[in-house]
């Protein structure tokens, strides 16, 4: 990540109210480095412009900081953590947190174990499963105080992926695009079924763009019925 992106990167989480010290700034320079070395090979990113990935991947994965009080030391899942977003740059951000990055694609799982080796990365859990089979193991369900998603399935669909994942008191964090009213219209039985409260909306442009994003915010009232969630496949095929 050249110059141009680096202060297009220090200046953006700036102004999202972010502060990144040089030893994250150079990580993050070394996770595009990785990024679009492994990128030629696997296609993990259609985003290949330095300055875009700091913009489009990094301060979008990173504008929850804002608008979430995560306290420090909490445990986060990054559910469908593809190349490693939001779950790489929150752990950059903030090294205090305790990050699970779970992935179905066994290719994705290979490069964010090298991102986490070369970078240096410390609790960092990454597993190889399906969101639908993990939230029912006892030793995940209900144990993570954020479940954060980005770009992997509509909100009614993803709700019942993420939310068996929190306990009680925790939240559920959904990256949306700037036309997500109507995902939160129709999966607000899903939150209610689950569990969950819709809590906040949160609307913005990405800095340096024109592009508008949503984080849409949930809170874990109660505990997700033990029927949720359904076997893989179904969520999708058959949602709440």
């Amino acid at each position: 990540m050249g110059g141009l992106a680096r202060d297009i990167l220090s200046s953006g989480a700036a102004e999202l109210g972010i502060v990144l010290d040089g030893r994250q700034l150079d990580a993050l320079d070394a996770f595009t480095r990785l990024l679009l070395e492994w990128n030629a090979k696997f296609n993990l990113t259609r985003v290949t412009d330095p300055a875009e990935i700091a913009v489009k991947h990094y301060l979008d994965s990173l504008s929850l900081l804002p608008v979430v009080q995560i306290k420090p030391g909490s445990a986060v899942i990054d559910v469908g953590a593809g190349a490693g977003f939001p779950g790489v740059p929150l752990k950059i951000a903030r090294p205090d947190l305790r990050m699970t990055m779970l992935d179905s694609v066994g290719k994705k799982l290979a490069f964010l174990e090298a991102v986490v080796r070369e970078l240096h990365l410390t609790d960092v859990e990454l597993i190889h499963s399906r969101a639908e089979d993990l939230g029912r193991a006892k030793s995940y369900r209900e144990q993570f105080d954020l479940a954060v998603s980005r770009a992997v399935a509509r909100l009614n669909v993803l709700a019942e992926l993420c939310m068996p994942f929190c306990r009680v008191s925790g939240r559920f964090v959904a990256h949306k695009g700037p036309e997500a009213d109507e995902e939160i219209n129709e999966a607000g039985k899903a939150i209610g079924v689950l569990g969950g409260e819709l809590e906040a909306v949160h609307r913005f442009a990405l800095p340096h763009t024109d592009m508008r994003r949503t984080l849409v915010v949930v809170g874990k009232l109660r505990p997700t019925p033990a029927s949720y969630p359904r076997k893989a496949g179904v969520p999708e095929r058959n949602p709440l």
